[in-house]
């Protein structure tokens, strides 16, 4: 096969291979419109790969695409049940490309399902460590904004060792080097193809016919004078985009005869399992051939035909269900495949299935249409879509009244009072929470368990005990497992916000034990309580330990919502323990997703608070102007306090008043709504779940000089050690305390409240190794006023060491060497390559202002990596 004008990406693609067989795997995208080349391109570059094993398969443009479809036939070890499980299938996925230098085409991206996404992006962040070449060919003009293949394209553009080639149409001369030796004029083809290569081929095939008017005519003139029997199997075979399946043709009386006159037409090629179309374009060119009314009638007889074959596949059976206008079959078959695609960890396809379901049961019994719509809400909630998913369960409503199920409207407004919640309206909530008890009071469960759990949200600890309690008699006496457990992890999660022992344990039993009843959004849940809480008491170790297991766990069951809170929180932890280039990292992570406005609180407040400690109302140098980097706090402090605002709960409004205060501090610019934070502040004393947000504002108003309206004694007696420390005068012991949790920005300022220039100095030197310049400078300012002359120069960004300074990818990289792993060990941990291993641990040397790997063993403990 000959190509043209392809010189630069045969060369690309040649690369590749010739570094998968030298062990060192690349990547490779193809992009470009149909029929621009990229199917010829990847079979003269596979065939060219000797030495290489070639696995090549592509997407279908079904209405929903298949969970895992282009790996079904590629990956020989795939079983069964790894269709089902996504992590299974990745590291299946992984273990057959490690072992054989290995060229993997995945061919028609625009029609990928979004388990297969994963995979792929599972693999190519592995790819510097495998034998593999992967090839991936999409049409971007068929990619939207919201397409499942963004989030795959977002990592070949940050990834090292992938390429991305447009494949441009042919010049002139390209046309008339692939017209040579015809009669054809290049001059006249070129425009009326675009340059499009197939378009070419297609009118070169007759050069002795007139030029067609468009490649369509081009196309079907391979059709001329064949039977009208024979023209409705290619018409039956284009109705079919996976493929004409080898066992249907049987049963649609398609004999060998047939299948040679079709083949003499040159439009069909064989694959392992049937006919395919040589090109999509030629598919969609016979497709154009059925007349009006004749596309459901074709689809009609393949439904019939595959529902008497085994094993049916449901995203198949949909697809040509819907096609068919048969919309009971249609809502029958997207619901099993999504049920497929859920299990398979796909929920953005369950969404698009139990979307398809929902549409067809118009005029079916508004139980049935109530229960699709139920299920497609939850599907939408796990994929962050909550606007969505309160839309489709507020259509239930009607629905479960109608049909006169109490029990399945009183299901329908707990799920909207926990979207709700999630959506940062806690009103709202509460009103669908108590007409869920009104609704069915015999089953009356779930509805305890939501009014509990925005007890527990409030830090209302009676009333989210008695609610509970309800909830886990009505749970046992129905034999209700799920309700039993959801029940136990919010009162496990309650008794450790309030300090009960062995709650922390209690809570770690009840995830495993909602992981082994399959309760994978539970699980996740208690994950998310769990690292929150150990954050917010200063257990920075224990949730570094939690958030490791717990994010890996949203990423392979595919729960979104999750993934965003526990990126917040992870967000909220690097920020507490100093390191503060992961925590922008991971608060502008969860500020550009889609999902949960309650998870961007702390992001707000993290994305709000570190420019003001590092350069003040200025911002970086060169970025912005003072105004502009004034404007950006005061826009994050104010979404943070809309947030706030409408949860109306002391574990929100008290961090963001905290941080008002924080900012008047620093800035000396007043703020009215710190007006409200004394009666803020004595409102929450009292209760061991407010003791730490209690304390932050407590000593934030005491450097204000702002007295709350309660005596001090009070305060004392009911916010977290160290901050009772702080105001107590006990700055040492403060200071200490927060050295020993890894709070150093906390530790800091202990030592610049202390009364001695000593401390003040070293506060000084503390803050200025965080990077945190503007408040080392007021401080600065502060003892020049007191006569202090000698003090700590402000040191070279180029030259300090900034710990503050480590990404979360160096990060992971300093915990392996800590542990004492060496480069080739933490290149196999990470699926990175040795250089870049090396890059990574010269990188966290420098930052740490260390100059050995011993170093950083010996400081472990102090610089909590261990």
């Amino acid at each position: 096969m000959e190509l043209y004008e392809r010189d630069r990406e045969l060369a690309a693609l040649a690369a590749a291979t010739a570094g998968a067989a030298r062990g060192t795997g690349a990547g490779v995208a193809l992009v470009g419109e149909a029929g621009a080349g990229k199917s010829a391109l990847v079979e003269v570059a596979c065939a060219r790969a000797t030495g290489l094993r070639v696995l090549r398969g592509g997407c279908d443009p079904l209405v929903t695409p298949r969970p895992l479809g282009p790996f079904r036939d590629l990956i020989a070890g795939l079983r069964p049940a790894d269709l089902t499980d996504p992590a299974a299938a990745c590291e299946v996925a992984y273990e057959a490309l490690r072992t054989e230098p290995t060229v993997l085409v995945v061919e028609d991206a625009h029609w990928i399902d979004g388990a297969s996404v994963e995979v792929l992006r599972f693999l190519v962040r592995r790819l510097e460590v495998l034998p593999c070449a992967l090839v991936v060919t999409y049409r971007d003009d068929e990619i939207g904004a919201q397409h499942q293949l963004r989030p795959l394209l977002g990592d070949f553009a940050k990834l090292g060792g992938v390429t991305t080639l447009r494949l441009d149409p042919l010049t002139v001369d390209g046309v008339a080097m692939l017209l040579r030796g015809g009669p054809l004029d290049a001059a006249q083809v070129h425009p009326l193809t675009g340059g499009n290569p197939f378009f070419v081929a297609e009118v070169a095939k007759e050069p002795g016919r007139p030029l067609p008017a468009t490649v369509r005519d081009a196309v079907l003139a391979r059709t001329a004078g064949i039977a009208a029997e024979d023209l409705e199997v290619l018409q039956l075979a284009a109705t079919a985009p996976d493929r004409l399946a080898d066992r249907v043709l049987p049963t649609l009386g398609v004999d060998l005869p047939t299948l040679r006159r079709l083949h003499d037409t040159g439009l069909l090629l064989r694959d392992r399992q049937g006919l395919v179309f040589r090109h999509e374009l030629a598919r969609l060119a016979v497709e154009s051939t059925i007349p009006a009314g004749g596309a459901a009638r074709l689809h009609a007889r393949l439904l019939a035909v595959l529902e008497r074959l085994e094993p049916r596949d449901p995203a198949v059976l949909t697809h040509h269900a819907v096609s068919a206008a048969d919309p009971a079959r249609a809502a029958r078959y997207a619901q099993d495949a999504a049920e497929e695609a859920a299990r398979a960890g796909d929920h953005t396809d369950a969404v698009a299935f139990l979307g398809i379901a929902a549409a067809s049961l118009h005029g079916a019994p508004p139980g049935e249409r109530a229960r699709v719509l139920t299920r497609l809400g939850y599907e939408q909630y796990m994929t962050s879509s909550l606007e969505e998913a309160i839309g489709s369960v507020t259509a239930t409503f009607p629905l479960w009244h109608a049909a006169g199920d109490r029990a399945g409207l009183a299901s329908a407004h707990e799920s909207c009072a926990l979207f709700e919640y999630y959506s940062a309206r806690r009103q709202q909530a509460e009103y669908h929470a108590e007409r869920a008890a009104a609704a069915a009071p015999s089953h009356a469960g779930g509805a305890q368990f939501i009014k509990g759990y925005l007890a527990y949200l409030r830090s209302d600890q009676d009333l989210a005990a008695r609610h509970c309690a309800d909830a886990s008699r009505i749970a046992e006496a129905a034999g209700d497992t799920a309700l039993a457990l959801r029940t136990a992890v919010v009162e496990a999660a309650a008794a450790l916000a309030h300090g009960a022992t062995g709650a922390r344990d209690r809570l770690l039993t009840l995830i495993e034990d909602a992981k082994a009843h399959g309760l994978d959004e539970l699980a996740s849940t208690g994950y998310s309580n769990l690292s929150y809480l150990d954050v917010e008491q200063r257990r920075l170790s224990d949730a570094e330990r939690v958030l490791e297991r717990s994010l890996a766990f949203t990423i392979a069951r595919d729960i979104p919502i999750c993934n965003h809170w526990q990126t917040a929180v992870r967000a909220r932890l690097r920020f507490v323990g100093g390191r503060w280039d992961a925590a922008t990292e991971d608060a502008a992570d969860v500020l550009a997703r889609d999902g949960m406005p309650l998870a961007t609180l702390w992001p707000h407040l993290i994305s709000a608070l570190l420019p003001l400690r590092r350069d003040g109302a200025a911002g970086p140098p060169g970025a912005v102007g003072a105004a502009g980097a004034a404007d950006v706090v005061t826009d994050h402090l104010d979404a943070a306090w809309a947030v706030a605002e409408r949860l109306d709960e002391p574990l929100r409004r008290l961090p963001v008043l905290a941080a008002l205060a924080e900012r008047a501090w620093l800035t000396g610019s007043a703020d009215p709504r710190l007006a409200s934070a004394p009666a803020a502040l004595a409102g929450a004393l009292g209760s061991p779940a407010t003791a730490w947000v209690a304390g932050d504002l407590a000593v934030w108003l005491c450097r204000l000089g702002v007295a709350a309206p309660v005596d001090a004694a009070r305060v004392l007696a009911h916010v977290a050690e160290p901050h009772r420390l702080m105001l107590a005068g006990r700055h040492h012991d403060a200071a200490a305390w927060w050295r020993r949790a890894g709070a150093v920005y906390d530790e800091a300022l202990a030592l610049a409240d202390a009364p001695g220039v000593d401390d003040q100095v070293q506060a000084i030197e503390r803050l200025d190794l965080l990077g945190a310049t503007a408040v080392a400078d007021r401080l600065r300012l502060g003892l020049r006023r007191q006569g202090v002359a000698q003090l700590p120069q402000r040191p070279r960004a180029g030259t300090r060491a900034n710990p503050a300074g480590l990404t979360n990818r160096q990060l992971d990289v300093a915990k392996l060497v800590a542990r004492g792993l060496t480069n080739a060990e933490i290149a196999g941990k990470l699926f990175i390559s040795v250089k870049t291993a090396d890059h990574h641990v010269s990188a966290v040397l420098t930052k740490l202002g260390l100059t050995s790997r011993r170093a950083v063993m010996a400081q472990a403990e102090a610089l909590k990596l261990s």
